[in-house]
């Protein structure tokens, strides 16, 4: 059966190794062991794994600003799809995120991740057209 507990950063090797085995799910520098100890302990108490028989076999990422949430990274092993362990784990993250009296939570699915886009539909997450997200790399203007 499946627990789900706090993410802490002794499963950050696990965590990567699914991510990376994760079709659609986008990695970069900020997901190196320090950055994401420091979103971590930013956001304590708001990620969490899934373990099946002691096993991690699934991820989220979980944060605010203070006024909105944010979802990063969940990731769940193919072979245990379908049994709700997404559905568990976004249950934990919104159910935090309202405790901290955030309203609001975004997330981002890569244009090509239909399984994902499938997923956040089902979870009642819609998909916004008015918006574009757009990014810079900080260390350019040092």
């Amino acid at each position: 059966m499946v627990q789900i507990r706090e993410m802490v950063l002794t499963d950050y090797e696990a965590a990567a190794g699914l991510w990376q085995k994760t079709p659609g799910l986008g990695l970069s520098d900020a997901d190196s062991k320090e950055k994401i100890e420091a979103f971590l302990v930013r956001n304590e108490g708001m990620s969490f794994i899934a373990e099946w028989d002691g096993e991690l076999v699934g991820t989220v990422l979980c944060g605010h600003d203070g006024r909105r949430g944010f979802i990063y990274h969940l990731a769940v092993q193919h072979e245990h799809r379908r049994k709700q362990i997404g559905s568990q784990l976004i249950g934990c993250c919104l159910k935090k995120l309202n405790d901290e009296g955030i309203a609001k939570c975004h997330l981002f699915v890569l244009e090509n991740n239909v399984q994902g886009m499938d997923f956040w539909k089902h979870m009642g997450f819609v998909k916004r057209d008015d918006i574009y997200t757009y990014s810079c790399n900080i260390g350019l203007y040092e």
